[in-house]
Formats: C-alpha cells, sequence, structure tokens
C-alpha cells in the first residue's frame, strides 16, 4: 500500500483548522447605565444602557449601545488599577462629557478624548451603578 505525502500532511491539517473553528469565543460583559449624553469618537451618543465586553482571548474592549445600533472596539492594555467588571471614564467640561477611556476587568483603553483640555474634570461610573 503506498501512502501519497500530500495526503498524510493535508488531511491533519484540515482537521486542525476544523477543531479552532469550532471554539467559541469566550468574552465578559458588564452592564452600565450612563445618565447624560456624551460623546466618543466625534459621534454623539445618548444617556441610556451600555454593554463593556471583553474579548478574553484577547485585550479588545466593546462598547455598545443597548438603544442604537453603535458600537465600539478598541485594544486595550493591562491596567495598573484596580480591576473591575467594568467601568467608563469621562473628561467633562459644564454639560458636556467626552468619553476617556473604558476599563473591562484588568484591561483598559488608551486615553480616547485626546482633544480635551487638560483641566476638565473627570466622572467615572462602574459597571452595577
Amino acid at each position: 500500500m503506498q501512502i501519497k505525502f500530500t495526503t498524510s500532511i493535508l488531511a491533519p491539517a484540515i482537521m486542525a483548522a476544523a477543531a479552532l473553528a469550532t471554539i467559541p469565543a469566550v468574552a465578559e460583559t458588564a452592564n452600565v447605565k450612563v445618565p447624560f449624553n456624551f460623546t466618543v469618537a466625534g459621534q454623539n451618543l445618548p444617556a441610556g444602557n451600555y454593554s463593556v465586553q471583553r474579548d478574553l482571548s484577547s485585550n479588545f474592549v466593546r462598547l455598545q449601545s443597548q438603544q442604537t445600533p453603535q458600537a465600539f472596539v478598541w485594544a486595550g492594555s493591562p491596567s495598573a488599577q484596580e480591576s473591575k467588571p467594568a467601568s467608563l471614564i469621562f473628561d467633562h467640561e459644564g454639560e458636556q462629557y467626552t468619553l476617556r477611556s473604558v476599563q473591562a476587568g484588568s484591561v483598559i483603553t488608551p486615553r480616547l478624548d485626546k482633544k480635551r483640555a487638560r483641566d476638565s474634570e473627570r466622572t467615572t461610573i462602574m459597571a452595577g451603578q
């Protein structure tokens, strides 16, 4: 019996690819209620309920409005701050709120509102509040 080299290499590769394709994405999700309108990435978002999701296989953080189809995804990095289920940090001047960063578990996004004044006040909203 003769075994072809391509068959002996190709079959295990296809089986491994199929096995990897069936691994589900694992994520942590927390809900946050924001009591004011705010801006992120130049877009205005309404007050309301938002979900914050962290992909456990990478450092991606997703913010999703539960009232509108708007969603944002950022790459995060390990946080030196205390690990929290989720928190949104805002800069605000008067009635204008701008999302500064998002923390999900032990991962935090970089500063998102780079154009904001450095002397603005900061507001943090955590999941469950």
